[in-house]
This record gives C-alpha cells, sequence and structure tokens, in this order.
C-alpha cells in the first residue's frame, strides 16, 4: 500500500495571526510582571515611609529631640509603632500573594492561548492540506488529489491483476453559457453538475474538477469491461433534465473519454492523456462518449499542434478570405458574395473549413476567428466600392459571435471607421444559433436590424426552429439548406421542402436564396419554384478577391 503524506506550509495569513496571537500572550506576561512588581514596591515604601514618619513624630512630641536615644525609647514604648514597624513585611507578604495570584492567572492565560494557538494552527494546515488538494468551487478532489489516488489504484490493480477505468468529461458549449449568462451562472453550472456527478459515484470511486468545465471520474476496481458501460449510462442519464440556473432551464451535455488499465495505459500520465484523446475524439465526432483506441492517439499531437497554428494564423493575418457570387435569377445579375474563410497551411497545404472550424468552435477561438473574417470582408468590400463595384457582403456569424451583448456597438463602429453603409452587410445566422437563447438572440438581432444590417437565416430545415420566433426575426432572407437542393430533381421529399420553405418565405416577406446548386436544371427547377437567388458551384466556386473581379467582368458581359 503506498502512502502519500502531504506537508503544505500555513498560508500567510496564518503566520499574521499566530504572530498576533504570539504577541498578544508576551505582552499578557509583561503587564502581570509589571503589576506584581508595582504593587509590591507600593506597598513597603508606604510602610517605611509611615513607619518612619511616626517614628519621628513621636520623638519629637515627647523629647522634644531627635537621635538615636529617644527613637529606641519611643519604639519600647509605643505600641501603635510596633504595628508600623510590622507594615512592611505585612506588605511584602501581601505583595507576594498577589503575586502568586497573578501568576496563576497568568499560567492559566498561557495555557489557554496555547491551546488556542495549537487548535488553530492544527486547523489552518489542515485547511491548507485541503485547499492544496480540491478545487475550491466544487470541493472535488483536483488534479493532484485524482493523480495520487489513481497512483495507488494502479499500484493495487498491479498487486490484485485487477482492472480500472478513468472516465474525462467536457461540458459541450460551455463556454456559450459563460460568454452569454456570465460567469457566476456559469460557476453556478458547474456546481450543479458536481452534485448530480457525485450521485451516480460509489464511496470507493473519485470524482474530481480537473479545471474549467472539465471533470474525472475515477473507478479502481472494474470486474470486467460492461462495468464501464454501466457508468456510462448514468453519467448521460445525470444530463437528461435540464438545469435549471437562476429561474433559466438550460440543456448541458457532455462528451466523454474512458481509458482503462492496463490495456490503455500503464502509468498515470499514459491513462490520463489518451482519456483526454477519447474525449476529444467524442466531441469532434458528436458522440456522446469514445472508449480509447489506439487509431485515436495519431490524431492528437496534429490536434494539439493545429489549435496553436490556427490561434497564430488569426493573429497575424495568415488567413484568407474567399468570395462565392449569389446570383439573382430572375436578372442572371450579381447581387453580392458570401465571405467563406479558408487556410493555406504551411505544411498541411489547403485546408477545407470542415478542418478548422469545428476546432475553432471547440477550443474558443470561434469569435475571434469570426471577428477577423468580419473585418477583413468589410475592408474589402469597401475596396470593391471604391472600384465601382457595390457589391453587397454575407458573413457568417457563429453562435457565441451572435450571442455577444457587443456585437451590434463593434460592428456600428467598425463600419462608421470604414465609411460604408450598413445596408451592405448581410449577416447568415444558423437557425442553431437562435433556438440556445432565443430573446438574447432576437435583442441582438433586432439592435442589428435597427443599425441597417440584413440578416439572413442560414441552413433553413436543418434547425428545428420554432416558426413562433421565426416570425419574429427581424429576417429579410431565408436561405435554403444545400443538402435539400442537391437532390430535389430526384428526392419528391426534397423538392416538397423546397417549395414549402419557398412559400413560407415569400409569405412573411423574406426572399429566398438556395445554396448548393450544380447543375442548370437544378437552376431551372429553382427558378420555376419561385426562388430568387441562386448561389453554388454552377455559377462559382469561391474565389480570391483577384480573381472575383476578373469573373465578374466575364459574368457582366456574358
Amino acid at each position: 500500500m503506498k502512502f502519500t503524506i502531504y506537508c503544505f506550509p500555513p498560508k500567510k495569513n496564518s503566520y499574521s495571526r499566530m504572530e498576533r496571537l504570539g504577541k498578544s500572550l508576551k505582552t499578557n506576561v509583561i503587564i502581570m510582571k509589571s503589576r506584581v512588581t508595582r504593587y509590591a514596591v507600593y506597598g513597603v515604601l508606604i510602610a517605611i515611609t509611615a513607619m518612619v514618619v511616626a517614628t519621628l513624630l513621636n520623638c519629637y512630641l515627647e523629647f522634644r529631640e531627635v537621635s538615636l536615644t529617644t527613637i529606641l525609647n519611643v519604639q519600647k514604648k509605643n505600641t501603635a509603632l510596633w504595628i508600623l514597624d510590622c507594615m512592611p513585611f505585612i506588605f511584602a507578604f501581601w505583595g507576594q500573594y498577589v503575586s502568586s495570584i497573578m501568576a496563576y492567572e497568568a499560567s492559566t492565560l498561557v495555557i489557554d492561548q496555547t491551546n488556542e494557538l495549537r487548535n488553530q494552527t492544527v486547523a489552518l494546515e489542515y485547511q491548507a492540506m485541503h485547499d492544496a488538494t480540491h478545487d475550491h468551487l466544487t470541493d472535488l478532489p483536483n488534479r493532484i488529489l485524482l493523480r495520487d489516488r489513481l497512483e495507488q489504484a494502479i499500484h493495487a490493480a498491479l498487486r490484485e491483476k485487477q482492472q480500472l477505468a478513468l472516465f474525462i468529461l467536457d461540458l459541450d458549449h460551455f463556454k456559450e453559457v459563460n460568454d452569454t449568462l456570465g460567469h457566476y451562472s456559469g460557476d453556478l453550472l458547474l456546481k450543479h453538475v458536481a452534485m448530480r456527478l457525485k450521485g451516480i459515484v460509489r464511496g470507493s470511486d473519485t470524482l474530481s474538477r480537473l479545471g474549467g468545465d472539465e471533470f474525472a471520474i475515477l473507478l479502481p476496481i472494474i470486474k470486467e469491461s460492461n462495468d464501464v458501460f454501466i457508468v456510462l449510462k448514468k453519467i448521460q442519464n445525470a444530463f437528461l433534465s435540464p438545469f435549471v440556473i437562476e429561474s433559466l432551464k438550460i440543456e448541458v451535455q457532455a462528451s466523454i473519454g474512458v481509458a482503462i488499465y492496463p490495456d490503455h495505459g500503464r502509468d498515470f500520465d499514459t491513462i490520463m492523456q489518451r482519456a483526454d484523446v477519447a474525449m476529444y475524439a467524442a466531441k469532434q465526432n458528436q458522440q456522446s462518449y469514445t472508449v480509447f483506441s489506439s487509431d485515436l492517439d495519431k490524431h492528437s499531437p496534429h490536434r494539439l499542434t493545429l489549435t496553436g497554428e490556427l490561434r497564430h494564423a488569426i493573429e497575424n493575418d495568415a488567413l484568407l478570405v474567399y468570395y462565392q457570387p449569389k446570383i439573382d435569377i430572375g436578372t442572371n445579375t450579381v447581387t453580392g458574395v458570401e465571405a467563406l474563410v479558408r487556410w493555406q497551411h504551411p505544411q498541411h497545404g489547403f485546408m477545407s473549413p470542415d478542418e478548422f472550424i469545428p476546432l475553432a468552435e471547440r477550443t474558443g477561438l470561434i469569435k475571434p476567428l469570426s471577428l477577423w473574417v468580419m473585418k477583413r470582408a468589410i475592408e474589402q468590400t469597401v475596396q470593391w466600392h471604391a472600384a465601382n463595384l457595390k457589391l453587397g457582403i454575407a458573413i457568417n456569424l457563429s453562435p457565441s459571435t451572435l450571442l455577444d451583448p457587443e456585437l451590434p456597438d463593434f460592428i456600428s463602429g467598425f463600419l462608421a471607421a470604414n465609411n460604408l453603409p450598413a445596408h451592405y452587410i448581410t449577416f447568415e445566422i444558423t437557425e442553431g444559433s437562435i433556438i440556445k437563447d432565443p430573446d438574447r438572440a432576437l435583442e441582438i438581432l433586432t439592435r442589428l436590424d435597427e443599425l441597417g444590417i440584413r440578416i439572413s437565416i442560414d441552413d433553413f430545415g436543418t434547425g428545428y426552429s420554432s416558426l413562433a420566433y421565426l416570425k419574429k426575426m427581424p429576417a429579410s432572407e431565408v436561405k435554403i439548406d444545400k443538402s435539400f437542393v442537391l437532390d430535389m430533381l430526384v428526392d419528391e421529399n426534397d423538392r416538397a421542402i423546397v417549395q414549402a420553405t419557398i412559400d413560407l418565405a415569400h409569405n412573411l416577406g423574406m426572399k429566398v436564396v438556395a445554396e448548393g446548386v450544380e447543375g442548370k436544371e437544378t437552376a431551372q427547377r429553382l427558378k420555376e419554384l419561385g426562388c430568387d437567388v441562386l448561389q453554388g458551384y454552377y455559377f462559382s466556386r469561391p474565389l480570391a478577391p483577384k480573381n472575383l473581379l476578373e469573373w465578374h467582368n466575364t459574368h457582366t458581359k456574358a
């Protein structure tokens, strides 16, 4: 059995408290000593003074002179002087008595304060040890204590030839809760999650908070692999009911990664790393859980490296913005373009947005990425306008960016700085970003609409949004998702959905854009159904700014 003893120095404030107690103790002792000495000396001096004065006065009154002989005679004859002669001894005894009482009180005080000091020291040491091994927000074991318990469990499993399992959980879209409701609500949510997870673990298990929105569960003994799936089911059940935070119901799910000893590792670092890899694989694949396999490990270094490189690319303008034309089907003219981010990676070459956009969403880079695209697209639009190419531009907004209350002010200031009228900008938002927080989304979209910015609902039909919210949205455009457009010629259901969407949007006073148009027949069919604007490879792929100018000139002549 391995034991680990933690020795932690008391905190700075504990030292100051003990210092104050020590100074107080010394001060009390000094006061006691000074009082004893002062009263004893006072008593003796008073007694001696009284004795001398009385003797001299009696000598003078009786013999009219003061000498040694008269003093001795007075002392022999006067009984009252005998009493005065005893006074120094009486006062000395009184001083000794008082000193004994005060010494006893001082010793009692010393003992009491020593006991208090000892108790406080023990409590401070325990608190320091607890703080060093537990999370301050949820009071769960932290990574330090988890490491110790996992290492002990590994030794026990090795000795008993048993298996153990480590689960790592990461809350999905937790950053959006912080961005939307604030960090206080985010902390409340973490506490609620911790309480629910406590209810599903056994006494022998360890529930730990690793930091942020990441938790870990250690099962020190599992008899068979099926035990892992039983616990996984319990964890999933814990997230079925919404969390109530300040009267708001918040749906939260978790991505779970699992690593098993000894199959996936034989030491703390390996098991932790592989459980973490499995968790990120679950998040990336939008699965509720993933058990580690050797196929996953090769992607971990690439993912970590790519995150840092993407951050660097955003900060150093190393990304590109391409533009895909949007064609008015009635006049065959270009009504605008959609801005699409691209990444020409130095080592991996051209990277599709499908490769790095999900990474940005998971790592919190989606907001700075969205703002970067927004700035570059607006600057490019200003350049086109200066060249007499009056194109509008559509920019995709991520859910976290849309729900940022500072967005309208930022856009207003940036448009003013570039002297660009707001009606040239269209923000494309998905239904999913609306339903995350409909009221806040409606408020921010209304503010953007009041600035003159156009709103387009992207990927319409895939987000299961409420029609009640749809009619409230200040949207001027609906984009039919390409998943319905691609097969509409061969699939009656897709064609019916496209037709219904066009009719619904027109009845609500909105234009309809169909994306994913890849053939002449599809374009013609959409025109017959009454679609307003088309976008897709049939007309043009996304183009660099220079190539878009060349394409536009050619298309205009045609």
